[in-house]
């Protein structure tokens, strides 16, 4: 299929290359020429903006937008539909609110252009590892999109099999990495709750390894401390311990390389899904003590910061290349 790419940052420009690999066409355009420029070098077709592209697309057109959420992606969305015809598919596969995906697919439907929300997890290393996809969109336009979906993501892999579930009665694409979630909107909106839950799980390894390296504080009496290395606390709990996972595995890279992580400041920003998963769980009146924790330990470490933060920093910057450096 040929795919219009806008957007060639820390995911956008991979995700094009994975797609270019397994013979799909893509037409790119960013701000920045220079990303245009070393991707059409990888085998894409460049344009040089929105109306060029829409000369260089099949019919329907496929536009895919990877930007941050918000006005970045208002706008382009804005311009892609002075040049989109009846018929033609807007993918969002950034973190825009679900509340937005509702209200885009509406106004897009009245000008009989179909609108995806595709909610992506898998950061700097989905190039080689996929691309987790919860996706929103009516079920055609989904299913029509189905060869570029099923490259993206990571495929079954050598996971086992979830014990108890029935493949003939399953949707076979969860196996591969990605999901029809429901309706516009619904892709984002479980992204955001996978994104409000990452806070959760990151916070909980935070305050872990930072109780660890206290553990040899002057405030303890001196025969109740201990001087862990928490290098190697990573490294065994990685190996066959419940708490083992991918964010577990980049803590463990961090911290090898630099156990005290001098390298990252501890300003733990984030990026907006953990507020909007904190206003949903309000709003279906559904509490969520931990995840409302974890979003609020990130607004205090702007104030001040522990090593926990720093396990944050460390564990953002492995999966999303977010850079928080000392200042």
């Amino acid at each position: 299929m040929k795919i219009g790419l806008i957007g060639l940052g820390r995911m956008g420009g991979n995700i094009a290359r994975r797609l270019m690999k397994a013979g799909h066409e893509v037409v790119a355009w960013d701000r920045d020429a220079a990303a245009v420029e070393k991707l059409t070098a990888d085998g894409a077709q460049g344009a040089s903006g929105i109306a060029d592209m829409a000369t260089k697309l099949d019919s329907p057109a496929i536009w895919w937008v990877m930007l941050p959420a918000g006005g970045p992606t208002e706008d382009t969305i804005q311009q892609i539909c002075a040049d989109a015809k009846a018929g033609d598919i807007v993918i969002d596969g950034g973190n825009s609110f679900y509340k937005d995906d509702i209200r885009r697919a509406k106004e897009l439907r009245e000008k009989s252009i179909e609108y995806v929300d595709v909610g992506t997890s898998g950061g700097v290393w989905g190039l080689d590892r996929g691309y987790c996809m919860m996706i929103g969109g009516s079920e055609e336009t989904v299913r029509y999109l189905d060869p570029i979906f099923d490259t993206l993501a990571p495929g079954t892999g050598d996971i086992v099999r979830t014990p108890g579930r029935v493949a003939e009665k399953a949707d076979p694409r969860a196996e591969k990495g990605y999901i029809h979630a429901g309706p516009a909107g619904a892709g984002h909106f479980v992204k955001m709750i996978h994104n409000g839950i990452e806070y959760g799980l990151m916070q909980a390894y935070a305050e872990g390894f930072d109780i660890l390296k206290s553990k040899n504080s002057d405030k303890l009496p001196e025969d109740e401390r201990f001087d862990l290395n928490l290098t190697d606390i990573a490294e065994v709990w990685r190996r066959g311990s419940v708490i083992s996972s991918w964010l577990l595995d980049l803590t463990a890279s961090a911290l090898a390389k630099d156990e005290m992580l001098e390298q990252f400041s501890g300003h733990v920003a984030d990026s907006g899904e953990g507020q909007w998963t904190i206003d949903a769980a309000m709003e279906e009146k559904v509490p969520a003590n931990v995840l409302t924790a974890s979003l609020f330990a990130r607004y205090r470490s702007r104030v001040e910061h522990t090593f926990g933060d720093q396990v944050l920093s460390a564990m953002r910057f492995g999966f999303g290349g977010h850079t928080e450096i000392p200042q």
